[in-house]
C-alpha cells in the first residue's frame, strides 16, 4: 500500500523543483505548471497500484535523483548569469499585445463575430482570381479610399474585394447597394494568416510598416503589388517609423513633400526604389467640394476650434486649460474638439470639463464628430503636432495657432535624409506658434490671426498647389493607377503563356 503513495510523494517532490528552479518550466503558466504537476503525482498513484514494488521504488529513486541533479547543475552553472531578464519581460510584454489584437476578448464558443470572422475568411479564399483587394483597419479608414473606389464602381467592372477588421463597417451597408463590393470582417488575429496566405494582383492598404511586424507580405504569392495610401497630407519621415514604407512596392505621394523624403530615405538607406505615384488627397478633394457648397457668411462672433492630437503631452493632457481660461469671455466662441482617443480612453475628465465650463456658455467640449461643420464655421483652429492643421488650413484657407508642445517624432532618424518636415516648415507660415511657457500671449496672437486672416487666405492657397498634387483629380489619378496596375499583371500572365 505505501509504494504508490511514496511514488506520488517523490513525484510531487520533483515537480515543486522543478516549477521553482528549471528555468524553463518557472517561466510557464500557472495552468501548466501545476496541471503537470496534478498528472504526474496521479499518475504514479494510479500506476503504483499495479506495478510491483521493485518498479514502484525505481520511480522514486530517479524522482529524487532527478531532483539532485536540477539543484546541483543550477550550482555548477547558474541559469541567472545566461538569461537575460529584462530581454525575457519585454518579450512577455510584446507577446502579450499581440495576443490582445483584435480588441476585446471574445466567448471560446457561441460568439456571432467569431462565427462571422470565420464565415467571411473561408469566403474570401473560395474567391479565385482576386484582383484588388483593399484593406482597412476600422471604419474610419474607409474616407481614404472613398473617392477612389467611388470612380472604380462607376468607370469599371472590377469586383473590389474590402477586407475590414471593424465589424460595423460602413462597408456592409454599401456593400449592400454596390453588387461590385465583398466585403469581409477578420479581425486582427486572424487577418495574420490572411495576409500571408494572400492570392490578389493588387492589395492596397493604408497601414504602414507592412512586414515589419505581425503584418507580411503573402508567401504564397510574390508578385502582389502592395500601394501604399497616406492617411495625412504632412511628413511621412516624421510621422511614421523608421522603415515604414521598406516594403511596399508603390506610394501615393500627396505632394513634392512626400516623394522627396522617400526618394532621399532610398537614397540614405541604399533601398531598392519604389514607384511613387504624384496622386494628391483625394479627401482633401471632397473637403474642399464641401466646403465650396456652403454658404460662407463672416461669423459676428468669430469661432474658434481647438483640435489636439492623441499623441503624449498633447494640449489636453498638459494645458488645455489654461488655453480655455486664456480665451473664455473675450467674445469668442470656442469650440474644443478632442480627438476620439481622449473620448474612449479619458471619458471621465471629459466630463469633468464639461461641468468645469457649462456655466461659461462662451465654451463647448464637443465629443460628437459625426459632422464637418465645426470645422468649416471655425476662424481659427488651435491644435499641437495633428495632422488635422493641414485638413482645417488646406480647406478653408485659415491660419492656424499651433501651442509648442513636445513634438511628434516616430522616427527618431529622420535627420538623417537633409529635407525639413513638412510639420516643422509650415509651421510658422500657414499661421504662428507659441510656446508653452509663452500662453499668456495667447490672446493677442489669436487676435493678430484673426486681423490678419484675409492675408493667410492667399498664402494658405499658395501653399496648397505647392504642396498637394491634383487639386479634385486625385481620386481619378489613384483609381487609374490602380487600374492599370492590374491591366500590367494580366497582361504578365498572358506573356507567361
Amino acid at each position: 500500500i505505501w509504494s504508490p503513495l511514496v511514488a506520488g510523494f517523490s513525484a510531487w517532490i520533483l515537480c515543486v523543483a522543478q516549477n521553482a528552479s528549471n528555468v524553463l518550466q518557472a517561466e510557464q503558466s500557472n495552468w501548466n505548471k501545476y496541471g503537470m504537476m496534478a498528472f504526474s503525482v496521479g499518475l504514479s498513484l494510479y500506476l503504483g497500484w499495479f506495478v510491483s514494488v521493485g518498479v514502484a521504488l525505481y520511480w522514486v529513486a530517479s524522482n529524487l535523483l532527478a531532483v539532485a541533479q536540477l539543484y546541483l547543475l543550477n550550482w555548477v552553472i547558474n541559469p541567472k548569469n545566461y538569461v537575460d531578464y529584462e530581454a525575457l519581460e519585454q518579450s512577455k510584454k510584446e507577446l502579450e499585445a499581440l495576443g490582445n489584437l483584435g480588441g476585446k476578448k471574445r466567448k471560446r464558443f457561441g460568439d456571432p463575430e467569431t462565427k462571422r470572422e470565420k464565415q467571411d475568411y473561408k469566403k474570401f479564399f473560395s474567391v479565385v482570381n482576386k484582383h484588388l483587394v483593399f484593406y482597412s483597419e476600422s471604419n474610419g479608414f474607409y474616407k481614404y479610399y472613398q473617392g477612389m473606389i467611388e470612380y472604380l464602381l462607376e468607370n469599371t467592372n472590377l469586383v473590389i474585394h474590402y477586407i475590414t477588421s471593424d465589424p460595423d463597417d460602413q462597408i456592409f451597408e454599401l456593400a449592400k447597394t454596390q453588387d461590385k463590393i465583398r466585403p469581409y470582417y477578420i479581425g486582427e488575429k486572424r487577418l495574420i494568416t490572411l495576409m500571408m496566405k494572400m492570392e490578389a494582383d493588387v492589395v492596397v492598404m493604408t497601414m504602414p510598416d507592412l512586414e515589419n511586424y505581425h503584418i507580411k507580405r503573402s508567401y504564397i504569392s510574390k508578385d502582389i503589388e502592395y500601394i501604399y495610401i497616406p492617411h495625412g497630407m504632412d511628413s511621412l519621415n516624421l510621422t511614421m517609423r523608421t522603415g515604414s514604407m521598406n516594403h511596399y512596392d508603390t506610394v501615393f505621394c500627396v505632394g513634392k513633400h512626400q516623394k522627396e523624403e522617400i526618394e532621399k530615405t532610398e537614397a540614405a538607406y541604399g533601398l531598392p526604389k519604389k514607384t511613387l505615384v504624384d496622386w494628391g488627397y483625394s479627401l482633401l478633394d471632397e473637403m474642399r467640394e464641401d466646403y465650396a457648397k456652403l454658404s460662407h457668411k463672416e461669423n459676428v462672433v468669430k469661432k474658434i476650434l481647438i483640435a489636439p492630437s492623441w499623441q503624449q503631452d498633447n494640449i489636453v493632457d498638459s494645458c488645455l486649460e489654461q488655453i480655455l481660461d486664456n480665451l473664455k469671455g473675450r467674445g469668442y466662441q470656442i469650440t474644443v474638439r478632442p480627438h476620439p482617443q481622449h473620448v474612449r480612453h479619458r471619458g471621465e475628465f471629459m466630463e469633468q470639463l464639461k461641468l468645469k465650463y457649462e456655466q461659461d456658455k462662451d465654451v463647448e467640449i464637443q465629443t460628437d464628430f459625426s459632422s464637418n461643420n465645426t470645422v468649416f464655421e471655425a476662424d481659427l483652429m488651435i491644435t499641437d503636432w495633428s495632422g488635422i492643421a493641414y485638413e482645417y488650413a488646406y480647406t478653408t484657407q485659415k491660419p492656424v495657432l499651433f501651442i509648442n508642445t513636445p513634438m511628434k517624432i516616430m522616427n527618431p532618424e529622420y535627420q538623417k535624409i537633409d529635407t525639413v518636415p513638412l510639420n516643422i516648415l509650415l509651421r510658422e507660415e500657414i499661421g504662428c506658434s507659441l510656446n508653452l511657457d509663452e500662453l499668456n500671449l495667447l490672446g493677442d496672437k489669436v487676435q493678430m490671426l484673426l486681423e490678419r486672416k484675409n492675408d493667410y487666405y492667399e498664402k494658405i492657397g499658395n501653399f496648397v498647389q505647392e504642396y498637394v498634387y491634383n487639386h479634385g483629380t486625385s481620386a481619378e489619378i489613384g483609381a487609374k493607377y490602380i487600374v492599370a496596375a492590374i491591366q500590367r499583371k494580366i497582361k504578365g500572365r498572358k506573356g507567361e503563356k
